[in-house]
């Protein structure tokens, strides 16, 4: 294309996406949607989370990437915390311990559990295991319970 010419366009605007939940059960986290995490579901204090994992995932071994599973964890022990209080608040991390114990391949779940705390805090454990039922890595995290964010606070999408 010469200096003078411009390119036109043909892309089409985006049509208007339904808005996404800013609280509760259905918030959006886009990040998580980005990797294709699946809430399977979340009760009384349980969760459980699924991925399946792709070559963009993984590390240069071949295997899930630790990040990749510190997020399962850390969604699976969230989503423990939110519902053993109906989420009716937010949660934020505020610490969590992981160990790595197996390579991670093909669809993994994280299974996480609030295990105590009171009303401003909760403490989770949470397990991830491949499709052959191997334990690929362990957490233990704490989650401060926080009001609903109204959205348009710093970092909100």
């Amino acid at each position: 294309m010469s200096p003078t010419k411009t390119a036109t366009s043909t892309a089409q605007p985006a049509a208007a996406s339904p808005a996404k939940a800013l609280h509760g059960r259905d918030r959006h986290v886009p990040f998580i949607e980005h990797l294709g995490v699946r809430r399977v579901r979340a009760d009384h204090g349980e969760a459980l989370i699924e991925l399946d994992l792709r070559p963009e995932l993984c590390n240069n071994h071949g295997g899930g990437h630790g990040g990749v599973l510190m997020t399962l964890l850390d969604c699976a022990m969230a989503h423990a915390a939110l519902s053993r209080i109906d989420y009716s608040r937010e949660v934020v991390t505020v610490d969590m311990h992981i160990a790595f114990m197996h390579p991670a391949s093909g669809r993994l779940s994280a299974t996480g559990k609030a295990t105590g705390g009171g009303r401003s805090v909760c403490f989770c454990e949470a397990e991830v295991h491949d499709e052959h039922g191997h334990v690929v890595a362990k957490s233990m995290g704490t989650f401060r319970y926080r009001a609903p964010a109204t959205g348009d606070g710093p970092g909100r999408v």
